[in-house]
């Protein structure tokens, strides 16, 4: 499937405003790095996805912790995104299938404030709710104030500043729930009765939510203590959610760390307060203790939230990876999707043993109507900056605290102010990035630039973290323009990299073509100088070190564009 993206929804709009309001001036920036179009494709293969059926995952690439809701009809998902901005991307189906982002709930510099976070920080597994014609969030900003909720009578935007949830303090994932009566509950993961018995041990709690003055009261109260069988020492109990079912409230719940130990688990009660008694029969959910040579295995399930069609089927969203080696994966953590067996007393997703199918029989719900960018199976799409404003799916490191980048000073370019700011500072460079949705994909752009002075540079990039990334620049060095590939594997490398290749470049303002193109474990870097064809850069470039296993933290690779100036 090719797409070609013609037209943007207002992402970044009220950034760009209240930005430009600031007063920079584009006559104090040196010159800018103009990129005429982006270019991102990708193919996995695997089974056929015939007419009636739907491909896992749903939304691929680093879209992790989905929530989801419906409000008629339509259906509303949101996933993590931690210290990348703008935050929280709001996306909506009428099949649970495909899937469109029509805004970002966190879209204005002041609404958090990201800071020099590490990128797993920030903004960790949302939830969205809609009650009484109003649309809730509810978030936790780790190390960047705490447990907050959003509103918005329109889930595209805008949505409010944050109400803080002080009485949620030491705790995350917090979810929103109205019982038979419309009383409103909030509960969360938080720490446990006393000290921590041992590492990952934590708890579910609940408490009454007053939606006129939106703040919790009453008493907190303990729906689980470390997991449903506290005698195994169950870690990371958390991801709580709350359903009302034939007179039951079904609590599910994540347990036991979101790598490849990670379930889904589920107690009831006849109130939402508890006491909560378990499924005999947990997890609902997992793929641990499966062969780990299985073909294309996906891993690491769990953080489900389950939603009612109007027919009555159950679904069910969550996170798994797809790792190409031994729990090596660089698309981060993806949302998936699952019919819910519920013909028992108990909801079923997976049963002991069983694979997570990459193809199945579609929801019955409306034909879909496909997403001008795509989210599922192999698909193209090409940027050409010819809109008012970014696509929504674009996304740089932490708030933006000035102007650095536009699309009108030159009309279908994406223009970057090249500052002395670095992928390897903690900070928020002249970047921007859209996900690695494919374990096999490539990303391409056109440049037209040339340096200023020794050291600026301007490229396209591969990145996990600002510690462990790979830059395809044009660059100068001794006064000739000439290509580098930079690298910074870990905290111990320069903050601009290491430099691995390089080749001149004629002199002038020729446009340069440049492409990454991922293998799975391994990357290609790939330029074009002279309108001729590819020449190589590098080859068969180390991968490994963009997974979550070297790189650490909740996040996936994203390619995207960067400039930088060395004063």
């Amino acid at each position: 499937m090719t797409q070609r993206r013609k037209s943007t929804g207002p992402a970044l709009a009220a950034a760009l405003a209240l930005l430009a309001a600031s007063g920079a001036s584009a006559q104090d920036a040196p010159s800018p790095a103009k990129f005429s179009t982006f270019i991102y494709q990708g193919d996995d293969g695997g089974p056929a996805s015939p007419a009636g059926t739907y491909r896992n995952p749903v939304m691929a690439g680093f879209y992790p912790d989905p929530a989801t809701t419906r409000v008629g009809e339509d259906y509303y998902l949101v996933t993590s995104t931690f210290s990348y901005f703008p935050g929280i991307p709001v996306l909506h189906s009428r099949d649970l299938v495909n899937w469109t982002q029509i805004g970002n709930a966190i879209d204005r510099p002041d609404q958090l404030d990201f800071g020099t976070l590490g990128l797993s920080r920030g903004v960790f597994a949302p939830t969205i709710e809609h009650h009484d014609g109003l649309f809730y969030i509810l978030n936790t900003c780790v190390d960047c104030g705490g447990n907050f909720l959003i509103t918005a009578r329109d889930p595209a935007g805008p949505w409010s500043d944050p109400v803080w949830l002080p009485e949620l303090e030491g705790g995350i994932d917090p979810s929103l729930f109205f019982d038979g009566e419309g009383q409103g509950w909030i509960m969360n993961n938080g720490p446990p009765e006393g000290e921590p018995e041992y590492e990952g041990h934590r708890a579910i709690w609940i408490q009454k939510f007053d939606t006129e003055t939106q703040k919790t009261f009453g008493p907190r109260t303990l729906l689980v203590n470390g997991g449903v069988d506290f005698s195994t020492k169950p870690i990371w109990i958390e991801g709580p959610s709350l359903i009302l079912k034939d007179g039951w409230y079904y609590l599910l719940a994540a347990e036991g760390g979101t790598a490849e130990g990670h379930s889904q688990v589920a107690l009831r009660s006849r109130r939402p307060d508890g006491p909560f008694v378990a499924n005999p029969d947990n997890p609902i959910l997992t793929q641990r203790g499966l062969p780990m040579d299985r073909e294309r295995p996906i891993t690491s399930a769990g953080h489900a939230d389950l939603v009612q069609t109007p027919d009555g089927d159950w679904w069910a969203t969550f996170l798994a990876v797809r790792p190409y080696g031994p729990d090596q994966y660089n698309t981060g953590r993806e949302t998936f999707l699952l019919p819910v067996d519920w013909s028992g007393e108990w909801p079923v997703i997976t049963r002991p043993g069983e694979v997570i199918p990459e193809v199945l029989a579609r929801p019955r719900l409306p034909e879909p109507t496909q997403p001008v960018t795509p989210t599922t199976g192999a698909f193209r799409v090409e940027d050409s900056f010819d809109a008012p404003s970014l696509a929504p799916t674009w996304m740089m490191m932490r708030n933006p605290r000035e102007t650095w980048f536009d699309l009108s000073s030159t009309p279908g370019s994406l223009s970057l102010t090249p500052r002395a700011v670095d992928l390897g500072d903690n900070a928020n460079p002249s970047f921007l990035g859209r996900r690695q949705q494919h374990q096999n994909a490539s990303a391409e752009t056109v440049l037209d630039w040339s340096p200023s002075h020794d050291g600026d540079r301007a490229g396209l990039v591969v990145l996990q973290s600002d510690d462990f990334w790979y830059f395809l620049a044009v660059g100068e060095e001794g006064g000739q323009r000439r290509m580098e590939l930079r690298r910074r594997a870990g905290p111990s490398e320069a903050a601009d990299g290491v430099l691995l290749a390089s080749a001149p470049l004629i002199q002038g303002d020729t446009p340069v073509r440049l492409k990454i193109t991922a293998r799975g474990a391994l990357y290609d870097f790939d330029y074009d100088a002279t309108g001729q064809g590819w020449s190589r850069l590098m080859g068969d470039a180390d991968g490994t070190i963009l997974s979550t296993r070297t790189a650490g933290g909740f996040v996936g690779a994203v390619f995207g564009v960067h400039a930088r100036s060395a004063h």
